[in-house]
């Protein structure tokens, strides 16, 4: 059964500004896109239902800012975080590196089973501004065993599928842990109905 809560998907960046995640939420959100920087100042956010394996999903989904002055407030929303994006810009190498700092952020402040996946921006741009090859990004997603991406806002590059793989990690996960918590249910239940019929009759009632 899927929560009445929205999942909640907070895209997370530090350093250098730019890295393109308000772009990328503004494109899978609203299908736009602007060639305007835009800066976020502390939390926006935008929400948006999806269909997912038959299911209508509510995604509301936070962009915090990347500036430092903002990093008590963004820090605030990781413990109600169900997924986080982690965003750089393929042109800038200095935003791949902050990411294992923004991993440790996430470590110390956010639920221990909170979804992850790595995004690396601005795919499109020419071969001679990357700073960041494919591989590298590959190999730091390999190193903390999650997903990566990479994608563009502009050419609406592996969007979609970002924010889609992410909600049905979210909802595995969430399915999953459900399904663990009904066999402790019954082992519960069983020493009862071995010692008495109908005592254990009237607990199953009770507790159905």
């Amino acid at each position: 059964m899927l929560p009445t809560t929205p999942f909640v998907i907070t895209l997370e960046k530090r350093g250098n500004q730019g890295v393109g995640k308000s772009c990328l939420l503004l494109r899978f959100s609203d299908g736009s896109f602007t060639t305007s920087f835009i800066t976020t100042i502390g939390i926006d956010f935008k929400i948006r239902t999806i269909e997912l394996d038959g299911k209508r999903i509510k995604l509301q989904i936070w962009d915090t800012a990347g500036q430092e002055r903002f990093r008590t407030i963004t820090t605030a929303y990781y413990r109600g975080a169900m997924g986080i994006l982690l965003v750089y810009d393929v042109t800038d190498e200095s935003s791949f590196n902050n990411i294992r700092n923004w991993i440790r952020n996430i470590e110390q402040h956010a639920s221990d089973n909170v979804n992850k996946i790595l995004v690396g921006n601005k795919a499109d741009m020419d071969e001679s501004k990357r700073a960041v090859p494919t591989s590298k990004g590959q190999a730091l997603a390999d190193e903390y065993g999650i997903k990566f991406f990479e994608t563009s806002a502009k050419s609406n590059i592996n969007v979609e599928e970002v924010f889609f793989s992410i909600a049905k990690d979210i909802k595995q996960r969430l399915a999953e842990t459900d399904s663990k918590a009904e066999p402790q249910t019954i082992k519960i239940n069983q020493p009862d109905q071995a010692s008495s019929g109908s005592q254990a009759g009237q607990k199953s009632a009770c507790c159905g």
